[in-house]
């Protein structure tokens, strides 16, 4: 389980730089718009491009890190036991989603290749490597959602949902 942390951790801070990046690019699109009078080709589908990326690989760092959104006002007053059940029942379901998100977009991402599509801008950046974002990212959470769920089956994790207030045991 180690190899999936530290894949998470890397893919993680990837995501981060991914993000800086585009905020920088797109700084230059309002300098060379604004300033320059000479707007670029490449900025807004670049941001876009690596926004997409950025949010997939992000995916299991947030898992990994109890980043999620959660709705905690029931599952902080349940018995630590019940809220671990609710949290495996969680971790199965987003698994479940995994599954069938890597499925459809691994047949839409084939479909692209095999069409040959393209974005209708300017670059024409093949589709094929936008949509490879959803089957890779929601790989990486499958890995780490059944790492989690290992840790839960266990009894060595902390619970997803939820914040622990103390002991209701």
């Amino acid at each position: 389980m180690r190899w999936i942390d530290q894949l998470s951790d890397w893919a993680g801070r990837l995501s981060a730089w991914m993000f800086f990046v585009i905020a920088c690019m797109i700084t230059w699109e309002v300098v060379a718009r604004y300033v320059f009078l000479a707007p670029t080709i490449w900025a807004e589908e670049m941001s876009q491009f690596f926004q997409i990326w950025a949010t997939y690989l992000a995916a299991g760092w947030v898992l990994k890190n109890r980043q999620l959104i959660v709705i905690d006002l029931f599952l902080v007053r349940m018995w630590p036991r019940l809220r671990r059940i609710v949290d495996i029942f969680s971790l199965l379901f987003i698994a479940l989603f995994c599954g069938v998100a890597i499925y459809y977009g691994s047949e839409i991402l084939l479909e692209s290749i095999r069409m040959g599509r393209a974005t209708s801008t300017m670059l024409g950046v093949p589709k094929w490597m936008t949509e490879s974002a959803i089957p890779v990212g929601f790989g990486l959470l499958l890995l780490q959602t059944l790492a989690e769920l290992l840790r839960q089956l266990r009894g060595d994790a902390p619970a997803i949902a939820g914040t622990d207030f103390g002991s209701l045991d």
